[in-house]
């Protein structure tokens, strides 16, 4: 009957019925394959919800179930999270300051608010400890430093760095635990140089400094978890790595829209 309202021979009908399964098919398996290459390309750490966000700024039209059904059928295994202990020291008599910045981790614009911490990797040589500061704002790494101490040096040059690329105004907050490190007259003559006015979160409450918590688990469960490094040298290209050319450039942020905090910033900046 249909073929009669078409006016096509039935066979036509299913040769064009056939071709457009053929399509469908060749369609999904290049979406597959898209998969699979961003999966590659950003080390296996997007789940369904950033899967579906890259292929639509590649230009496919695909929502977050679509997403997962894609990475199901290309066998694609996202890396779960590790549990991390902490690495704040608060048994001193150092002076500690206020907790100003009282979990308000939503800041309308860069250089208001830094957020600073400490966390480890283990490497067959020993420990290597990373410092970072993140302006709250875009969620993006400003300072970084690598050392096998974890002791006022490191921090300092992590807020160096956060200074040299930022040189922001006075009254920055700047946010940290209240760990030896912090609280140390070396790294507090180093806010009070610049004008920075510190805070620090309660004792034992890592929830205060929340967003470094993600970011350093997001560190360890997207890139660092599952390495065994042979030398801290390893382990400091990895980090970097991650930081400089995935985490501010490319990451999609959940909190940012799914965008990475470089290109929230150029948005920002644009409009």
């Amino acid at each position: 009957m249909l073929c009669r309202i078409l006016e096509v021979s039935a066979s036509g009908f299913y040769d064009y019925q056939e071709r457009c399964r053929q399509g469908s098919r060749k369609e999904r398996q290049d979406l597959v394959l898209r998969v699979k290459a961003i999966h590659e390309r950003t080390g296996g750490v997007y789940g369904s919800r950033r899967m579906a966000q890259e292929l639509r700024a590649e230009g496919f039209s695909v929502g977050r179930c679509q997403a997962r059904s894609l990475m199901q059928e290309g066998c694609i295994e996202v890396r779960c999270k590790r549990r991390f202990k902490l690495t704040t020291d608060s048994r001193h008599r150092l002076p500690v300051a206020e907790n100003l910045l009282d979990r308000q981790f939503e800041v309308r614009a860069p250089n208001r608010v830094w957020a600073s911490d400490i966390t480890y990797l283990w490497t067959n040589e020993g420990w290597l400890y990373l410092a970072v500061v993140i302006d709250l704002y875009a969620r993006r790494v400003v300072g970084w430093a690598l050392s096998e101490r974890m002791q006022a040096p490191l921090v300092c040059d992590a807020l160096r760095m956060a200074l040299g690329r930022r040189r922001p105004p006075p009254g920055l907050m700047h946010h940290s635990d209240r760990g030896s490190q912090y609280a140390g007259q070396a790294y507090q003559d180093l806010l009070r140089e610049h004008g920075l006015t510190p805070s620090m979160s309660r004792k034992g409450n890592c929830w205060d400094n929340a967003p470094m918590e993600r970011f350093f688990g997001s560190l360890k469960r997207e890139r660092t978890d599952r390495r065994l490094f042979a030398t801290r040298d390893e382990a400091r290209a990895c980090v970097i790595d991650y930081i400089e050319m995935f985490y501010n450039s490319q990451r999609r942020h959940s909190y940012l829209g799914y965008v990475s905090p470089a290109e929230f910033e150029a948005k920002a900046n644009a409009a």
